[in-house]
């Protein structure tokens, strides 16, 4: 697959992943907007038919209060009656006898005119049915007469209620306008009317914005939360109570229906990442295949050279000449011998690919002196540094120096970062190549130092990468499968320990390696 073709695949994946993601926050953005104007109504709702039951307690009680005082200054209404009777509701029994001799028995509602000191029977025989006619329809209209008087002085005191309300009312303290008790016994009624069984806490603030009660829990650290309701709302302006509730946990409250938006977004991320790792491994084994071709490549170059070598050196010894000078001879054997074993380096650098498609390499795990297998290391490898005018020393620091290595794996390690040092050296500089061991708590640090051309810092965590090597410019003369590293980093990591390395380019570069120490008992 081209690499053009991956890019577009990634673009319009992250467009429609994004647009979805958009598309959920903007959905949950406005169920939230929704939510919050649906408490915000209820609350304003609540708390106004709150104010209302208020303004009715107070009007009931002015009722009450003047009711009273005004029946006493109009004892005329009080007691009802005509000349020197009262009037009376009377349920009775009537018996009527018809001029035919026949009886009929009714029970009737009557209003009777009654004097002091005289009885009405509770039943009455009439001998004439037209008996008493011109009575009712009196007794009727007086009724109604008293009921169109007692309106009229009922109204009347109505309207004197109303504007003592009206006077009077707003120069009390609130405190004496009303119940706190049943201030938060209407505010939770109202609002279990509305389905809010949610928290709450209020304030009751007077006209001059002192606090004259508080409920426990009350907090003006949310303005958001509090809701701001006017109490006696006609009273005039500068007496203006107010009454404020607060909500703890309003937010929670409108967050409850949201709870599905959790498990979405997640998933959506799953998703993201998921497509994000795909994409990642596609391009590195898109790299891969591309290091592989230039592996390839550069491993047909490096076998084909000590071959053609062989090849021509074994031509030459075919020549009965060569046989008569025992030195050209012995050169060309050399040659031979030579060229053989750097073709079997070869060969093995490359089963050494065998290494990176197992987990875990196969090591013959001992204890060992990790000083001593530096020094062991150093004494090989000082003639080739000595070969280009350089110097090798080693600083054996580390006391504590056990630890359970694969001695060949491990030797390996450390000749391939000292070749490294060596094929990486400034030609107009001499070679200077440290080989430090140190203790820091339970590790053991192995640290190789050179003066070599140096690092990139945005090559540094490419260096271990399997086929990858550090560009050199026009340079063709330091040769290599970009393995070592790979190699070195393997056989660190499968021994429980670390490697890193740091580099200034022009300058050289130290590579650190940190193993478990072995905890004498």
């Amino acid at each position: 697959m081209k690499k053009s073709t991956i890019w577009l695949l990634a673009v319009i994946m992250f467009v429609a992943f994004f647009a979805l993601l958009f598309l959920q926050v903007s959905y949950m953005k406005t169920t939230l907007n929704a939510r919050n104007a649906q408490f915000d109504e209820a609350v304003k709702r609540s708390l106004n038919n709150v104010s209302v039951q208020l303004e009715q307690d107070q009007t009931l009680r002015f009722l009450e209060k003047d009711m009273q005082e005004s029946e006493n200054q109009y004892p005329l209404y009080n007691q009802p009656d005509y000349g020197t009777g009262t009037i009376r509701h009377q349920s009775s029994t009537t018996t009527i006898i018809h001029p035919d001799g026949t009886s009929e028995t009714t029970i009737e509602q009557s209003i009777t005119g009654n004097n002091p000191g005289q009885n009405q029977p509770g039943t009455g025989v009439f001998i004439s049915p037209n008996h008493g006619a011109n009575t009712i329809p009196k007794m009727s209209y007086d009724m109604q007469q008293e009921f169109s008087k007692r309106y009229l002085h009922e109204q009347a005191l109505l309207n004197e209620v109303i504007l003592k309300i009206m006077r009077t009312a707003s120069n009390e303290p609130i405190e004496n306008r009303i119940d706190f008790r049943q201030l938060e016994s209407y505010i939770r009624s109202e609002l279990l009317s509305n389905g809010m069984n949610v928290p709450y806490s209020f304030q009751v603030i007077d006209n001059n914005n002192k606090v004259v009660f508080s409920m426990p829990g009350f907090s003006n650290k949310d303005e958001k939360a509090i809701y701001t309701q006017t109490l006696f709302p006609n009273d005039p302006p500068a007496k203006l109570n107010s009454l404020r509730v607060y909500f703890p946990s309003k937010e929670d409250f409108i967050s409850a229906g949201m709870k599905f938006f959790v498990p979405s977004l997640l998933f959506t991320f799953i998703l993201l990442i998921t497509f994000i790792y795909t994409i990642v491994t596609l391009f590195r084994q898109k790299r891969l295949s591309e290091m592989k071709n230039d592996f390839i490549n550069n491993m047909t170059h490096e076998l084909k050279t000590p071959v053609s070598t062989i090849s021509l050196a074994s031509q030459m010894l075919k020549d009965p000449s060569i046989t008569k000078s025992p030195e050209v001879f012995k050169h060309v054997t050399g040659v031979i011998n030579d060229e053989t074993k750097r073709l079997s380096f070869q060969v093995e650098k490359v089963l050494q690919m065998s290494l990176f498609d197992k987990q875990r390499t196969t090591l013959k795990l001992k204890e060992a002196d990790a000083n001593d297998i530096v020094v062991n290391v150093a004494n090989t490898h000082v003639l080739k540094v000595e070969k280009f005018g350089g110097e090798l020393d080693i600083d054996l620091q580390a006391e504590k120096s056990l630890v359970r290595v694969d001695e060949m794996h491990f030797t390996n390690v450390l000749f391939n970062l000292l070749d490294n040092a060596l094929k990486y050296r400034r030609e107009d500089v001499p070679p200077k190549l440290v080989i430090r061991t140190k203790n820091e708590g339970n590790k053991l640090l192995v640290s190789i130092e050179d003066n070599g051309i140096g690092i990139k810092k945005d090559e540094l965590k490419k260096i271990f990468e399997r086929f990858y090597r550090v560009p050199t410019g026009n340079r063709h003369d330091v040769k290599g499968f970009g393995l070592g590293l790979a190699y070195v980093h393997k056989i660190v990591k499968d021994l429980n320990g670390t490697i890193r390395a740091e580099s200034e380019l022009g300058k050289g570069t130290k590579f650190i390696i940190s193993l478990p120490v072995i905890t004498q008992k």
